[in-house]
């Protein structure tokens, strides 16, 4: 298919570009039937989404707490796996600009080269391996870039000062910087001054605008960590609500957006 100029890399970078912390919606691919998924989709960037990031299921999540686990559980046990990712990519694509976020054995079964012309194809703007192995990165960074995708990068918090550069190297996109050292989904305390600290060493090692997840739990913590950075992704709370009672997910974007309006413009992309 042709990408619209809406879909590409581009134009994530000019939604990070502006001086206004952005809101990014994480959605795991395949809880829903592709209709109801797709209409789930419509009704969070209605509410507030700036950006998606659609998470390809995976068997071992080993990042990710139990409410994302349970949900690719329940998508690989109806069978959603890649094909339902790169439609639910096309129909997100179609709305905000979206990343795909993935394990390295999604990409490897399917051969780095022919998942990013599936997603280039489909729309995303990029891919971000979360664990992405060291010996696979040259590879992979060739296969995207060559397929028009850019490859954001989460960077550990407990990365040293030392290997922060040989860590950002080839990132582009964004730098993801974990506000808690826990896995999604954590509800406790964020040490929102060491966060501060990790993400001026990340400016200072990289260009690419930084974005903040995993353990943003309430629009209030989501407040104090916008100054920090170009995006707050949610996850968690809107997937819980996917998972239980999908009509209430809009709802809690919607306060998260609305949380983040003091720091952003008004009008939408």
């Amino acid at each position: 298919m042709e990408r619209n100029i809406l879909l590409t890399a581009q134009k994530l970078d000019t939604l990070l570009a502006q001086p206004a912390c952005r809101l990014g919606v994480f959605v795991p691919a395949g809880l829903h039937p592709q209709t109801t998924e797709q209409l789930h989709l419509d009704c969070l960037a209605q509410a507030g989404a700036d950006l998606f990031e659609i998470g390809f299921p995976h068997t071992a999540p080993f990042l990710d707490g139990p409410v994302i686990q349970s949900a690719y559980r329940r998508a690989l046990r109806h069978g959603h796996g890649r094909d339902h990712t790169v439609r639910a990519v096309e129909h997100a694509a179609l709305l905000r600009p979206t990343v795909v976020m993935a394990y390295w054995d999604s990409v490897s079964r399917y051969r780095p080269e022919h998942v990013t012309g599936l997603f280039a194809d489909a729309g995303a703007a990029g891919i971000m391996v979360v664990d992405l192995p060291t010996h696979m990165a040259a590879r992979w960074h060739q296969a995207a870039s060559s397929a028009g995708l850019v490859t954001p990068s989460l960077v550990p918090r407990h990365t040293p000062n030392s290997s922060l550069p040989a860590a950002v190297a080839e990132a582009s996109g964004w730098l993801y910087a974990p506000a808690s050292t826990a896995l999604t989904g954590h509800q406790g305390a964020v040490d929102i001054p060491a966060l501060a600290r990790f993400t001026q060493l990340l400016r200072q090692a990289a260009s690419v605008p930084i974005v903040s997840g995993v353990g943003i739990s309430t629009p209030a913590l989501a407040a104090r960590i916008a100054p920090l950075v170009n995006a707050v992704i949610i996850g968690t709370p809107v997937v819980r609500a996917l998972l239980t009672n999908p009509g209430q997910a809009p709802a809690v974007a919607a306060s998260f957006a609305q949380a983040l309006r003091p720091t952003y413009r008004e009008h939408r992309v």
